[in-house]
C-alpha cells in the first residue's frame, strides 16, 4: 500500500496557518533565549546542534527563554523558492504532467513545484514560463535572452531575440513586502490574492468570461511535412472534455509547422488534442502537438496552487524599546523559535501582549545597585532557610535601575545539562524561590532586595525608566506562564551579542 500527503494539502495547511493569525483564532509569538550555548556544545557557534524534538528538550527551551514578541498578520507571508531571471539561463516551463514518470524537460525535476518554471525580474515582477523555447529541435528548451518586464495580461514573448520563451505576468512584489519578506532563497506571494483589487485583473483574465479563456499553450512535438501552402490556418478546434477552444497553425515556406498558438482558450479542459482533421492541412506526414492544461481556474486564478506556496515566512524585528524593554541587552542569544497560544503568568488566559518577558527579575536596592559586581551568565544565590538556597543565573543587569533579570538553571540544583541527577549538586536538590528579605550574594559582592519597591516604572533624577515587567516588593515574575502553549519551531543558531542600539531582523521559514 502506497500513500502520500499531497502538495495541495501542504499548501492548504500553510494558508490555514496564516489565516489563524489573521483571524486571531490562535496567537503566535517569536521568542529568543539561551545565553550560554557553549555549555551545551563546545562548537555551538560553528556547528549549532539540531533541536531534539522531545518533551524534555521542550522544557529546556522554556527554561532558557528570555523574551517574546507577538506575530501579526503583517508579519507573515506565503513564500516560494526564488529564481532570479538571468540571461543565458534555460528555465523549465509550466507543464501539468510533471511527475516522477514525466520529469521536466530542462532540469529533470519530478514535481512541478521543484522545477524552475517561474522567475522574478529586477523590478520584483513575477512571471510564469509557459514555453521555454521547446520544439523538436530543442527538447530541453533554450537559453532565455530577453528579460520579461511587461505587465500585459496575455502571455507573450519578452523581446525580439527569438529565444522562443512565452511568459505570463502574475504580480509585482510590493516595496513594503520586499523589505520584510524578500530573502536570498525565497520570495513572497501576496497574502490577499483572492480579495485584493490589486490582483483583480490577473484573476479575472483567467476566467472564460474574460474572452481569453483557460488554455494558453500548445507545444509542437513534431513539425510534419508537405502540409500545404505556407500561411496561417485558423479556427482549428481543440477537442477534449472542455468547450470552445481553437488554435491557429502557421506553416512556413518549407511546408512544415512554424508556429501554433491558441486563439480561443475555451473552458473546462482537463485534456485536449488539436483536431487536425478540421485544419485544412495536408496530412500525409502530419505534425503532432501537445495541449498544455493550466491549473484549475486558469493561469492566475489561484496563485497559491499555481506556484506551490507551501512555505510561510515569519518576519520579526527585535529592537530595544525604552518603554517596553523586554528584550535583553549586553548578553547573547543563541536560540529563536515560535510558540503557539502561550498563557499569561499564573493564569488560564492567553497571553495578550505585544512583547513579553519570559524571565524573573529582582530590584536591587540603592545604593547597592551601584556597587554590586554582576557578571553576565554568572550565578548568584540567596540563603532562604536552613539548607535551602535559591540560585539564579544572570540574564541582564541594569545598574541605574538595579533591575537584575535571571533564570534558574537546573544544572545547579542537582541535575546535569542532560537532565540526569548530579550526585554532587552545588545547592541541593530542586529549585527554590527568592524572597524580598534576604541578601543576594554575587561572586564577589552582595546586595539587598528593594522590598519597598512595587510597580513597573522608576523615577530617577526626573527621568522615568520603564522596567518591562511589574514588581511586587522588589520581585517580578515572568509575564508568560512556563510550559504553556505549544512550541512549534526551534532554531539553534550561532550566538549574537545584543547591545543597546542594536536591531535584528529575523526571518523564519516554516515548511509545510
Amino acid at each position: 500500500m502506497s500513500a502520500i500527503i499531497t502538495d495541495q494539502f501542504r499548501i492548504s495547511t500553510a494558508l490555514d496557518f496564516i489565516d489563524r493569525i489573521k483571524s486571531s483564532r490562535d496567537s503566535y509569538y517569536l521568542f529568543t533565549g539561551l545565553s550560554n550555548p557553549e555549555e551545551y556544545a563546545t562548537d555551538w557557534n560553528t556547528n549549532p546542534p539540531a533541536f531534539r524534538d522531545s518533551f524534555d528538550e521542550e522544557n529546556k527551551v522554556w527554561e532558557t527563554m528570555f523574551s517574546l514578541k507577538k506575530i501579526s498578520s503583517e508579519d507573515v507571508r506565503p513564500v516560494i523558492r526564488r529564481y532570479n531571471w538571468q540571461s543565458g539561463t534555460t528555465y523549465d516551463m509550466y507543464h501539468h504532467k510533471i511527475s516522477v514518470d514525466s520529469p521536466s524537460f530542462t532540469t529533470d525535476s519530478i514535481s512541478l513545484y521543484s522545477s524552475r518554471y517561474y522567475v522574478i525580474n529586477r523590478d520584483f515582477r513575477v512571471y510564469i514560463c509557459l514555453n521555454n523555447g521547446y520544439d523538436p529541435r530543442n527538447e530541453n528548451g533554450r537559453p532565455s535572452l530577453d528579460e520579461p518586464t511587461f505587465v500585459d495580461l496575455e502571455p507573450r514573448s519578452a523581446g525580439t531575440s527569438g529565444d522562443g520563451y512565452i511568459w505570463k505576468y502574475l504580480y509585482t512584489i510590493k516595496p513594503s513586502e520586499v523589505l520584510k519578506f524578500d530573502s536570498t532563497n525565497y520570495i513572497p506571494v501576496p497574502i490577499d490574492w483572492f480579495t485584493s483589487d490589486d490582483y483583480k485583473e490577473v484573476r479575472e483574465n483567467a476566467l472564460p468570461s474574460s474572452g481569453s479563456g483557460q488554455l494558453k499553450t500548445i507545444l509542437i512535438k513534431g513539425f510534419g511535412s508537405d502540409l500545404g501552402d505556407p500561411g496561417t490556418y485558423n479556427n482549428i478546434p481543440i477537442v477534449g472534455d472542455g468547450i470552445g477552444a481553437t488554435a491557429a497553425i502557421v506553416v512556413g515556406s518549407d511546408r512544415k509547422v512554424e508556429r501554433i498558438f491558441v486563439t480561443n482558450g475555451g473552458s473546462g479542459y482537463t485534456y485536449g488534442i488539436v483536431d487536425l482533421g478540421n485544419s485544412g492541412l495536408t496530412l500525409t506526414a502530419p505534425p503532432s502537438f501537445e495541449v498544455i492544461i493550466p491549473p484549475k481556474g486558469g493561469h492566475g486564478s489561484d496563485i497559491y496552487r499555481e506556484l506551490g506556496a507551501k512555505n510561510v515566512l515569519i518576519y520579526s524585528r527585535i529592537e530595544n524599546d525604552v518603554q517596553d524593554p523586554d528584550f535583553i541587552i549586553n548578553n547573547k542569544i543563541a536560540r529563536i523559535g515560535v510558540v503557539q497560544n502561550p498563557l499569561s503568568y499564573d493564569s488560564t488566559a492567553e497571553l495578550n501582549k505585544n512583547k513579553a518577558s519570559a524571565v524573573s527579575a529582582i530590584k536591587i536596592k540603592s545604593p547597592d545597585n551601584e556597587t554590586v559586581s554582576v557578571i553576565q551568565n554568572s550565578f548568584f544565590t540567596q540563603t532562604v532557610g536552613v539548607g535551602r538556597t535559591a540560585v539564579g543565573r544572570v540574564v541582564s543587569y541594569d545598574k541605574p535601575t538595579g533591575v537584575l533579570k535571571y533564570w534558574q538553571d537546573r544544572t545547579q540544583v542537582g541535575f546535569t545539562t542532560d537532565g540526569f541527577i548530579n550526585p554532587n549538586p552545588s545547592y541541593g536538590i530542586g529549585l527554590v524561590d527568592f524572597n524580598s528579605q534576604n541578601v543576594i550574594n554575587f561572586e564577589t559582592t552582595s546586595g539587598s532586595v528593594d522590598s519597598n519597591f512595587s510597580g513597573d516604572t522608576l523615577a530617577i533624577n526626573n527621568n522615568t525608566y520603564y522596567l518591562g515587567q511589574t514588581f511586587t516588593n522588589g520581585l517580578s515574575n515572568p509575564e508568560v506562564k512556563y510550559y504553556s502553549g505549544e512550541i512549534i519551531y526551534v532554531d539553534n543558531r550561532p550566538s549574537i551579542s545584543r547591545s543597546l542600539n542594536q536591531k535584528e531582523d529575523i526571518k523564519i521559514i516554516l515548511q509545510f
